[in-house]
């Protein structure tokens, strides 16, 4: 959080789809790109690369393996952000966020839990449902990560004082959504 990076949001998802998904553009459709196009595009810039989606690791068997080894081997750091419906494959290189949704059944598993490097959770006033997860799950306070939901600035900082306050009662960590703090609802930044 806060290092410049390149977000490389993949296309697909696993249903049944996340009603506040914030990236409903990113279900479908894409550009296809080869692994040398993409890795010319990500070339220049930041050293970090967030592959997200949809669901980075439901195409992984599609090119992502042969993408991420690449860029590996070109230097890249790279960080993976998955909402845990599809499972992590074996030799996956990086960090691995894991944002699991709240809503309906929780989609971690023991695999999730103990290859995740940290989780991410959106929440908004009703804190519960992801409080529960964290108990559930046994999760390290070092690992948690509150985000307050809002795809506009207005919304953003209309809920991280409460948010924050959750962070700091349970030990959790806090981040806003920076691109929306600075850049409101500006796409492409």
């Amino acid at each position: 959080m806060g290092k410049p990076a390149h977000f490389l949001r993949l296309a697909g998802c696993v249903e049944p789809f996340c009603p506040q998904c914030d990236t409903r553009h990113a279900l479908q459709g894409g550009e296809s790109m080869s692994v040398t196009a993409l890795c010319e595009a990500l070339r220049s810039g930041p050293d970090t690369v967030v592959i997200t989606g949809g669901e980075p690791f439901f195409q992984w068997n599609n090119g992502l393996e042969e993408l991420c080894h690449v860029l590996e081997e070109k230097g890249k750091r790279l960080q993976y952000e998955t909402s845990g419906r599809v499972e992590i494959p074996e030799k996956v290189p990086g960090y691995i966020v894991c944002s699991p949704k709240p809503m309906g059944r929780p989609y971690l598993t023991l695999n999730m839990v103990t290859r995740c490097h940290a989780f991410k959770f959106v929440v908004d006033a009703n804190v519960q449902p992801t409080l529960d997860i964290i108990t559930r799950w046994n999760l390290p306070p070092e690992k948690v990560w509150l985000m307050p939901m809002g795809m506009s600035r207005q919304e953003q900082l209309k809920l991280m004082p409460f948010v924050w306050e959750v962070a700091c009662e349970y030990g959790y960590n806090f981040s806003p959504r920076l691109h929306i703090v600075a850049f409101d609802q500006k796409q492409g930044v």
